[in-house]
């Protein structure tokens, strides 16, 4: 019992797999979902077609049969009028027994005749319906594939014209403007870091003593040849 109920869910499982995807192809394909319901509706078209050919076809059988018992009631009922002209009692009374069994049989002829019309146009009525129906499916088929594709060729235009948005560009600038402010930046810490080094700070005092090293000797200079200029001055 175990291993049918395991197995009866597993086909279940099985069934629900597949149905989903048919029901996924059928979303990618519309198309095809379409003409299947067409195919089927053209097959159901084909067997109710036949059941309506056999449905007129046992009216007519039936319109025949009444046509020629009414043929045959009209002439029993002139031969017992000819037997009653004549005195044939015995050959009237058969006939009469005839007559009657021919007027139960066209009345009885003569329902069925009236249900096999109706039968006969309900299923006419349901063939057209039928026949309507897998027109409207088609009309329809063509009409929402078009949309389909109208909206498919939009997506892609949509698609192409984002692609060609500027956006892409602007994030490249914004990426070049950051790369341009990042290297000034480094170029900025480069040259704080070499200020702050003391190397570089000796060189500077060192550039700087020299510096006035030079203006003591131009000083000195000045001097010495101001004292040579009076010592001059004196021996005249």
């Amino acid at each position: 019992m175990a291993d049918i109920n395991f197995l009866g869910r597993l086909s279940n499982l099985w069934s629900g797999f597949v149905s989903l995807w048919i029901t996924d192809v059928e979303k990618r394909h519309p198309e095809i979902a379409y003409q299947n319901a067409i195919d089927s509706m053209i097959e159901k078209y084909g067997k109710l077609k036949s059941a309506t050919a056999a449905i007129m076809r046992r009216r007519e059988e039936i319109s025949t049969r009444l046509e020629n018992e009414r043929g045959e009631l009209a002439a029993i009922s002139a031969d017992l009028n000819a037997a009653l002209a004549t005195g044939q009692d015995e050959l009237g009374i058969v006939l009469i027994q005839k007559k009657n069994a021919l007027e139960a049989s066209v009345k009885t002829l003569e329902q069925e005749m009236e249900q096999a019309r109706n039968d006969a146009q309900e299923a006419k009525d349901s063939l057209l319906g039928v026949k309507s129906e897998i027109q409207k499916l088609k009309d329809e088929k063509d009409r929402m594939l078009a949309q389909m594709q109208s909206a498919q060729a939009r997506l892609k235009i949509q698609n192409q014209l984002e692609g060609l948005s500027v956006d892409a560009e602007v994030r490249a600038l914004d990426n070049v403007r950051e790369h341009i402010r990042n290297t000034v930046a480094e170029a900025r810490m480069g040259s704080e870091l070499r200020d702050s080094d003391l190397d570089v700070k000796l060189a500077r005092l060192r550039q700087s003593s020299g510096a006035i090293t030079a203006r003591q000797q131009l000083e000195e200079m000045k001097r010495a040849r101001a004292a040579q200029g009076e010592a001059a001055g004196k021996s005249m």
